[in-house]
């Protein structure tokens, strides 16, 4: 990997291109291969208020060109921030080209199932239904809804009357009963 260094109205002393150096080498991590990483620092004054910025070009083999521009008032928070979003981005890619591995047309042919396979994994996979009538269906009366309403801890009893209604027997605030 080539580090090229460039400061515009900037002095890079030894401890910012040590920073530089030093921030730089850690996007090797990401095990993408990177051809070059061109870090240029310049000094900007707006309004009367001196600012910096640096860019970074990231050339990866294969692969588009990363560039992060970076502006703060300080040249170190300026680097750590640039330093940050050049990992995220170098992180998407590789997460990128890890997980969507793209399987060729042979590959595909060559796992494909057999129709006899199919038949037997569906037979397999077949349950024998067997149907059982819950006593929720079965019609009570209301007197017989409100003695299990009574008897257990709940608010509400959802019931088929004789008639075939649905109805709803809860307990009120008051301690009386309500039905809908």
């Amino acid at each position: 990997m080539n580090i090229s260094l460039v400061g515009r109205h900037v002095e890079l002393t030894e401890p910012i291109k040590e920073h530089l150096n030093s921030s730089i080498k850690t996007l090797q991590k990401f095990q993408l291969d990177i051809i070059s990483v061109s870090a240029v620092a310049s000094s900007q004054e707006r309004k009367g208020k001196r600012g910096f910025s640096i860019e970074f070009t990231i050339n990866l083999a294969a692969k588009n060109t990363v560039v992060i521009k970076q502006r703060d008032d300080d040249l170190y928070a300026a680097i750590d921030i640039a330093i940050d979003r050049a990992r995220k981005a170098l992180r998407r890619l590789h997460d990128r080209s890890v997980e969507h591995y793209k399987a060729g047309i042979n590959e595909a042919k060559s796992e494909r199932i057999s129709p006899s396979d199919i038949t037997a994994v569906s037979e397999e996979q077949e349950d024998e239904i067997i149907p059982v009538e819950l006593p929720l269906y079965k019609p009570i009366e209301v007197a017989e809804a409100l003695e299990y309403l009574k008897e257990g801890n709940k608010q509400f009893e959802v019931f088929i009357d004789p008639d075939g209604k649905t109805r709803v027997l809860f307990k009120r605030n008051d301690g009386r009963f309500g039905l809908y």
